[in-house]
């Protein structure tokens, strides 16, 4: 695959990295692949649960940093017509081989979701679980979403919730239950380890999505189901993501038309 993307210096260490870990993902990924119905985050909990998804079939479906593209295929099989999008080739490839193994074909696109090669009002569902909403800076990736979608297209998206951001200590280890960094300025966040993710507090999140031409739906902060309270998903015990949310699906709706504007006056530089 040509190497030609035009990519921030956060993508291109994001691709890098999404590259090198892709092996560590196919089992995972293919477990995704192989289950019925959807589930969300890193304590699978059931979409059928929860409600989230308005009736997808028929819709054209862009998913946002869709890694083994597993929610693409859920989409899929689902009614929609999806068209999967990642910066990681290593990523795309496994969604590949995983398409063939399940006869679920949809197309699939390098780019980082902070530069999308296609065109305006093309799609009326933008989704994204982590992959944007995590490694992309959301002054970039939302206006970008705002402008793929038609009049009224939804905008959903999970991220970790701020609370468990300003849980994280900077090494790897576990969240724990002090605060670790500020809210105020709450933005890009650096680790240790060299990652490099985003995260915004709920009042600037809120503020995006009405500044970039969205109706807010609907926020829901997920709780883990039972299990063993030591268990540790995504930096996180089971037992921490059974008394404080550590993930978060926003619900937003795009209005008639974009504002002229979409980063607004005070938006942080892409």
């Amino acid at each position: 695959m040509a190497d030609d993307l035009d990519l921030s210096e956060h993508a291109t260490q994001t691709r890098a990295m999404w590259n090198e870990d892709a092996a560590n993902w196919v089992a995972k990924g293919r477990a995704k692949w192989a289950m019925d119905s959807p589930c969300w985050g890193a304590w699978d909990v059931p979409e059928a649960d929860l409600g989230i998804l308005p009736d997808v079939r028929g819709l054209e479906v862009v998913d946002l940093g869709c890694g083994t593209g597993y929610w693409s295929a859920w989409f899929a099989r689902m009614g929609a017509r999806p068209t999967g999008l990642d910066v990681s080739e290593a990523q795309l490839e496994t969604a590949r081989a995983l398409q063939r193994e399940h006869g679920v074909e949809f197309p699939l696109v390098h780019a980082s979701a902070e530069s999308v090669p296609l065109p305006d009002a093309s799609f009326d569902l933008a989704f994204s679980e982590y992959g944007a909403a995590h490694w992309c800076d959301p002054y970039a990736w939302i206006p970008e979403a705002r402008r793929l979608l038609r009049p009224g297209g939804w905008l959903i998206f999970m991220c970790h919730s701020p609370l468990v951001t300003l849980c994280f200590p900077p090494t790897e280890e576990p969240a724990g239950e002090t605060l670790q960094r500020h809210q105020f300025g709450l933005h890009r966040l650096e680790w240790d380890e060299g990652e490099v993710d985003f995260q915004l507090s709920h009042g600037d999140m809120f503020a995006l999505l009405v500044r970039t031409g969205f109706t807010v739906e609907g926020l829901h902060e997920l709780q883990a189901p039972e299990g063993a309270e030591d268990e540790v998903r995504h930096y996180v015990r089971r037992g921490w993501a059974r008394r404080w949310p550590s993930e978060e699906v926003w619900v937003s709706r795009a209005a008639a038309a974009p504002p002229a504007d979409v980063r607004g006056p005070g938006a942080r530089p892409a």
